[in-house]
């Protein structure tokens, strides 16, 4: 993200202003817009799976006031992965604690892939608008490549199963009771250890690899429909 982008330009690497614009302007829209979409999945399934904290407390909402976090988002603008405030969950109300908490962990991410599809849809009919100025379209299309490269990589983020991403709700469901409060007893220790990885790089190329595979996944698929015009 824009730490890679002073990195080059202290390097004294050419930076494209348009796509760095265009850059701040996707990231800008995933932090107003997709991560309260992220926030109200996880929200909005607990409900349906029967704990209404997050309804009572008024988080099933899209208002990105009620999610947006500034060190997660700065986070999102600086290096691609962020988090937003938490929706509080009540896992003692679901009928099923662990399987019902990993479907609720569950939605965030899949809220972002989701979105991450609608941006590839979006893309494949900037190519079928007939007349578009050429210099739109191509600002249009680095907004949503953007837009869906930070989506899956946010999807990938919080797949990792360490506390305290929506990985470790899912993996939870299929440790035993001992080995899940071992898992947490432990989690500022392993957060602190999972961001070092971050900032070092050393987890960079085991998340691209999985986020070229999943991108290119989402892009073939939004693309089948398109298929039937060329």
């Amino acid at each position: 993200m824009l730490f890679d982008v002073i990195r080059s330009l202290l390097y004294g690497v050419p930076v494209d202003p348009m796509r760095v614009v265009m850059q701040i302007l996707a990231v800008l829209f995933i932090i107003f817009c997709i991560l309260p979409l992220h926030e109200c999945a996880h929200g909005w399934m607990a409900s349906k799976l029967g704990d209404e904290t997050a309804r009572i407390n008024k988080r099933i909402t899209l208002n990105p006031l009620a999610s947006i976090d500034p060190i997660g988002a700065l986070c999102i603008l600086l290096f691609g992965f962020g988090w937003a405030k938490p929706v509080p969950v009540n896992p003692r109300n679901f009928r099923n604690p662990k399987r019902d908490m990993a479907i609720t962990a569950l939605a965030g991410p899949v809220s972002n892939l989701l979105a991450a599809f609608v941006g590839a849809v979006v893309i494949n009919l900037l190519l079928l608008i007939p007349g578009i100025p050429a210099t739109l379209a191509a600002w249009l299309w680095i907004f949503f490549s953007y837009y869906v490269s930070i989506n899956v990589m946010l999807a990938v983020f919080n797949l990792i199963p360490l506390p305290p991403l929506d990985g470790s709700r899912i993996i939870g469901a299929f440790l035993s009771d001992k080995a899940l409060y071992k898992y947490y007893q432990y989690q500022n220790y392993i957060m602190m250890g999972l961001f070092l990885l971050l900032f070092t790089g050393i987890l960079n190329y085991p998340l691209s690899f999985l986020e070229g595979i999943i991108t290119n996944g989402i892009y073939w698929l939004a693309s089948l429909p398109f298929q039937l015009f060329t």
